[in-house]
């Protein structure tokens, strides 16, 4: 058991595997878990697809949080039979990646972060480029959710099983 009573139970050749990516909007998180998935052969899970699949506005807070716990039930399920799961939620609070890494873990799950950070212009760009958002982002909006989105730092990192060079 770490400090903060991390409970790290040994890996099973069946363990499942949860990779939550975390990053403001416009850092890259579809982008990376796509890759993840390519190499991993897991399921990726992120609430935007489902919402605009659904009809529903990405700005729906109640629904998004709906759609997640949808997700969320899932990716038990499947890390439960040995699958590897990746989310892409966005994971702006510290206390949102501490509870699914410790639920994964309770499952016998091992656990990666993948943190994802690009300068407010590369994020203003490639969300101005994708404009999928109705209404849109505006460029304020970046640094609004920059002083609210509490980056990983090293001790926080250091409690998540370590990244394989390929991810």
């Amino acid at each position: 058991m770490t400090t903060d009573g991390d409970q790290r139970p040994p890996a099973a050749p069946s363990s499942g595997l949860l990779i939550v990516i975390c990053g403001l909007p416009g850092s890259g998180k579809t982008t990376k878990a796509k890759e993840v998935v390519a190499q991993r052969r897991g399921l990726r899970l992120g609430p935007d697809e489902w919402m605009t699949a659904l009809g529903v506005s990405l700005w729906d807070a109640a629904m998004r949080e709906r759609v997640e716990v949808l997700q969320w039930s899932l990716a038990k399920e499947l890390l439960l039979l040995g699958n590897t799961v990746i989310v892409e939620w966005g994971t702006w609070a510290r206390s949102e990646r501490d509870a699914l890494r410790l639920r994964a873990r309770e499952l016998g799950a091992a656990v990666h972060l993948i943190y994802l950070d690009a300068p407010d212009e590369e994020l203003w760009r490639r969300i101005h480029e994708r404009a999928m958002e109705d209404p849109p982002i505006q460029r304020l909006d970046i640094d609004r959710w920059r002083r609210h989105f509490e980056a990983p730092d090293e001790q926080e990192i250091g409690l998540y099983d370590a990244l394989p060079p390929s991810l």
